[in-house]
């Protein structure tokens, strides 16, 4: 052999060993099945890069990846609620990705008046720069990516005084944390409070145009607080096998079939055949607690924050958190009439606020929610029916500085047909200086199926 052949050789070997010392050993996990849904537990410990063979009735169900956590940005200083957190993902129609987080308070006043900061990743996630607040209207590719080649997104305006407005006749109302909800008619509203508002980017441009969309729910209500009238319509717009564009919203109150009024809000569904230039109600969940499981469930004022999914045999499915101060059971409903009926409403785990779904190429389904902590789960059944154990993205409880240790609130873009990227909140990190500030974080997560 020649010194060359031997010195290529010799480096082959160097690698292979390399690599071998630095594989990350599995970890196996066996499913704990049956665990109560009304006791918040601990779940898998997946706090740094880890893989985990997680294990069905002794079978290995999933292999399970989560790469290193990367810090995206850390606070220089202490943040009160409502900055630094909630975070988002997306890529730019560059092909970059992004990612943003909230630093206003979290209240009906600040809605509409905030841009949000961001960081950029050139490199998949592994490393990020700041990037310009005003990207979030521009070159996101937020929103949904319409079959004309538009993209669509909901945006919320500025709430108006109820003083500057002529207000119709009241309907009802009801009182949450001291605070008066006063519900009108739609239909009745001044013209600049009713409909939905939307932002509208065409196929080959960079820039969103906003635009106010008409809504045909005559049973639907709209409310004032404190001395304001805001139009809140947030959630998940996903395109049906019919090429509409289907809607999954919240905050939802209405006037039943029997004339009463709904005051515990639920879920509502739109869809739209003009592409989201006009809206009509297509079907509602309402608030309907499993008392038995959530004991508190008659005192809570609604269903809220609903993530929604439309997965690849058909299935329309939507995990819902139930309202709660801190952190209500997670509920999950499904409909196979395209949307028109849905399932009452079961609970599936045991807490979660804004919980985000994404269905891989591969054929699984991921759950992302959190507090207290961050949780992922797994479901590959086609329903969404049976999920996974929670694998824990940080430490709670015992094990952590603070209860609180993020605000949940997290986003999902997938990397892969079996990979995506999940972006939260960590209260409890700790700066070069050994100080405690918010930081938002991304980690790469595989899920392989068995």
């Amino acid at each position: 052999m020649t010194k060359s052949y031997l010195l290529f050789l010799g480096l082959i070997l160097s690698g292979f060993a390399t690599a071998q010392k630095t594989a990350i050993p599995a970890t196996d996990w066996a499913e704990r099945s049956n665990e109560p849904l009304s006791v918040i537990t601990n779940g898998i410990p997946a706090f740094d890069k880890t893989v985990i063979q997680y294990k069905q009735n002794g079978r290995l169900k999933y292999r399970v990846t989560l790469g290193e956590p990367v810090v995206v940005s850390v606070a220089d200083k202490e943040e009160k609620w409502g900055h630094f957190q909630f975070p988002d993902i997306a890529r730019t129609i560059d092909g970059t990705i992004a990612v943003k987080w909230n630093m206003a308070n979290d209240n009906m006043e600040a809605y509409g008046g905030t841009s949000s900061p961001t960081a950029i990743s050139a490199d998949g996630g592994k490393t990020w720069k700041p990037g310009p607040t005003d990207w979030e209207h521009t070159i996101l590719a937020e929103g949904v990516l319409m079959p004309n080649g538009e993209r669509i997104k909901i945006v919320t305006p500025k709430p108006v005084k109820e003083s500057e407005l002529t207000m119709p006749s009241p309907v009802g109302s009801m009182t949450r944390r001291n605070y008066k909800h006063t519900f009108y008619k739609l239909t009745e509203m001044p013209a600049s409070r009713q409909g939905v508002f939307l932002a509208r980017r065409k196929e080959g441009e960079r820039a969103w145009q906003n635009e106010q969309a008409t809504l045909d729910d005559p049973q639907a209500l709209r409310y004032s607080l404190r001395g304001m009238v805001p139009v809140v319509w947030w959630g998940d717009l996903k395109v049906a096998a019919d090429r509409s564009v289907v809607a999954c919203v919240y905050p939802g109150f209405h006037i039943r079939d029997d004339g009463s009024v709904d005051t515990k809000g639920g879920v509502f569904f739109y869809r739209s055949t003009d592409s989201g230039h006009s809206w009509k109600i297509l079907s509602r969940i309402p608030y309907q607690p499993d008392t038995k499981i959530d004991t508190n469930g008659v005192n809570k004022f609604w269903f809220t924050e609903p993530a929604f999914e439309i997965l690849s045999n058909g299935t329309y499915l939507s995990v819902i958190r139930s309202h709660d101060i801190y952190s209500g059971p997670l509920y999950a409903s499904r409909s196979t009439d395209q949307g028109k009926t849905f399932t009452k409403p079961e609970v599936f785990a045991p807490n979660g606020v804004f919980p985000r779904l994404l269905q891989l190429k591969n054929g699984v389904t991921v759950v992302a929610s959190g507090r207290p902590g961050v949780q992922i789960r797994f479901s590959n059944d086609g329903k969404g029916e049976q999920w996974t154990n929670a694998f824990e993205m940080l430490p709670f409880g015992k094990n952590s500085t603070y209860d609180q240790v993020s605000c949940g609130y997290t986003g999902l873009l997938p990397t892969g047909d079996n990979s995506f990227l999940i972006v939260y909140s960590d209260f409890d990190f700790k700066n070069p200086q050994g100080q405690i500030r918010k930081a938002i974080k991304v980690r790469e997560v595989t899920v392989s199926p068995r």
